[in-house]
């Protein structure tokens, strides 16, 4: 009845330097020999390949085992990363490393800083667990070579994950200090392959230097600057950290800006790697808001503001007396049209900079920029993409991700765009008008741009592949009553907007006569295929938005009603 190889499961046990982990793969083992099919399964699973390195470094669930986040896969990727390192910049290479608050993410940090000592390089262990925003603005204020955070962002809570992030000599481009991209993540990759049996790797018990709260107040420091001007008029706002690292820094970074009726969501402000409240610790998520709505309502907040657990992604949610919670949340292209008006502003006055948005993120950034008269790009998805657009002044991404200060933080940084989304709504309120008024008049001057995502979680990888292959041979015909004009298959490149193409990625994009499109991508981090819809409806002075959004609502529910059916997988 058993399908897996019984002596590599007990050479993993013998290797393993965790007990804990060490020890559930022998109950599983010992399990599995009486025939447990639940645990024949769960070994199958943990042993059925390796947890592969990519530009998204490691992710998954934790456990024992070459295909789960453990100490034996970290050490092997820390190893594959110094060696790396060395070959490529010799010994006194540097790598600075954080952590989130989540199972395992302190000691994975510890071993990284002890593998990377012990092949001759300078390792820099924050204290405490920081936000992934902190280490990214670390390696550029540091200068270090690399940047490892150990996170899993706004996973499940029984997953974890390892970014990598290059810097100092080993990029000295527009990349310099953003994750890693191809060629990058191979060439790592095939250093961790090469790493020998796990007890040859040297793992000093000390020698690595300490990273501490100077660094987080270097960073408030610089967001003093990126703050542009302080609060204006008081703005009522309520905090959460869903469970993760930002909160307190958050606030800190709020307070200084002159906001002082900050409300924290009390049931999630403090870390707690099992997400009690939520259960997906994503502010995305149905359901995630439902405790900061609550607060707010009680409150009568201006503003709602929430962090996922690492603080690298800013949900905000604005009141709505039309709404049954009272607040409506944005989405993520509307906070990015937002921040990008108000960036495109400031850039303006020095005649120069770049806009830049992922490909499934809505077209309106292109004319904002366009209006203020400053170049605009297109990238694949993922900051480690947009964060390397050069002369950037903003970029973002409709999952929640704006990068307000690209020249120190070339990441999302849930922080400093917090701070921005205040700033902004506390002039607006000293101008007697609302975050609202504003996308309307943005509707009135580009168009109304109306997105919405549709997302398919599939407990089959399989489904995913075999989704993108029917849609591949058999693209909709039609989409909301309107003609599918063009058809673009995405692992051919498209186009980046300047004039060039981005580099091939397994997605489609269906552009109908009525200007409406959809772009289907499996997502990089979690079992999803994800449907990136958005609809555009002309506008002039005279035009009723309310009426816009409404017609605009319904059709990108036709839209995705027929995306279902198209990509058959419930």
């Amino acid at each position: 009845m058993k399908h897996f190889d019984t002596d590599m499961v007990t050479s993993w046990i013998n290797d393993d330097p965790d007990k804990k982990t060490a020890q559930e793969l022998s109950d599983l083992l010992e399990a599995a020999n009486r025939d447990d099919e639940e645990a024949i399964k769960e070994i199958q699973d943990a042993f059925n390949g390796t947890l592969t390195f990519g530009t998204a470094g490691l992710r998954g669930k934790i456990g024992p085992g070459p295909n789960r986040m453990n100490r034996v896969v970290v050490i092997r990727a820390a190893a594959g990363l110094a060696s790396y390192l060395r070959q490529t910049l010799g010994e006194g290479f540097s790598v600075v490393i954080g952590h989130d608050a989540r199972h395992m993410s302190r000691q994975f940090a510890e071993d990284t800083a002890s593998v990377v000592t012990g092949a001759g390089g300078k390792a820099l262990l924050f204290d405490d667990h920081c936000p992934t925003p902190v280490l990214a603005f670390a390696l550029r204020e540091l200068n270090c070579d690399a940047g490892v955070m150990v996170t899993a962002s706004h996973n499940p809570p029984q997953d974890n994950g390892y970014k990598v992030y290059l810097g100092g000599r080993a990029v000295t481009d527009a990349g310099q200090g953003a994750q890693i991209v191809p060629p990058f993540d191979a060439d790592i990759a095939s250093h961790i392959a090469n790493v020998g049996a796990l007890a040859e790797v040297p793992m000093p018990s000390e020698g690595w230097e300490t990273v501490g709260d100077d660094m987080r107040e270097a960073y408030l420091e610089r967001l003093k600057t990126v703050s542009c001007q302080g609060a204006v008029a008081d703005v009522s706002i309520v905090l959460t950290a869903m469970h993760g690292v930002g909160g307190p820094l958050c606030q800190q970074a709020l307070e200084q800006a002159g906001f002082h009726t900050i409300t924290p969501v009390a049931s999630q402000f403090s870390p707690d790697p099992d997400f009690p409240t939520v259960t997906f610790p994503n502010p995305e998520e149905p359901g995630a808001m439902d405790e900061s709505f609550k607060t707010a309502r009680e409150v009568g907040a201006d503003l709602i503001i929430a962090n996922d657990p690492d603080a690298d992604r800013c949900s905000v949610a604005i009141p709505d007396p039309s709404s049954e919670a009272g607040y409506r949340q944005l989405t993520g292209d509307e906070v990015g049209a937002l921040l990008g008006e108000q960036s495109a502003e400031l850039a303006a006055f020095a005649g120069q900079g770049v806009l830049a948005n992922s490909i499934v993120s809505s077209r309106l950034l292109r004319r904002i920029a366009q209006a203020h008269g400053l170049d605009h790009r297109i990238t694949l998805t993922g900051f480690k993409w947009i964060s390397r657009v050069p002369n950037l002044v903003f970029g973002y991404e409709e999952a929640l991700g704006y990068c307000v200060d690209p020249a120190a933080v070339r990441d999302k940084d849930g922080i400093s765009a917090s701070v921005r989304m205040a700033i902004l709504t506390s002039v607006l309120k000293q101008q007697g008008r609302s975050i609202s008024d504003l996308l309307d008049r943005l509707a009135r001057d580009h168009g109304l741009h109306a997105t919405s995502p549709l997302s398919i979680r599939v407990k089959d990888l399989s489904l995913i592949t075999d989704a993108m292959a029917r849609l591949r041979s058999s693209a909709p015909a039609e989409l909301a009553g309107s003609r599918v004009t063009t058809v673009e298959d995405l692992l051919d490149g498209a186009s980046d907007g300047n004039g060039g193409s981005l580099p091939p990625t397994d997605g489609l994009m269906f552009v109908t006569e009525s200007n409406d499109r959809v772009i289907v991508r499996p997502s990089g981090t979690e079992p999803k295929l994800k449907c990136y819809c958005e609809v555009i409806i002309d506008t002039d002075e005279s035009t009723d938005i309310a009426q816009a959004r409404d017609d605009a609502a319904q059709r990108l529910e036709a839209i995705k009603a027929d995306m279902r059916s198209a990509i058959g997988v419930n």
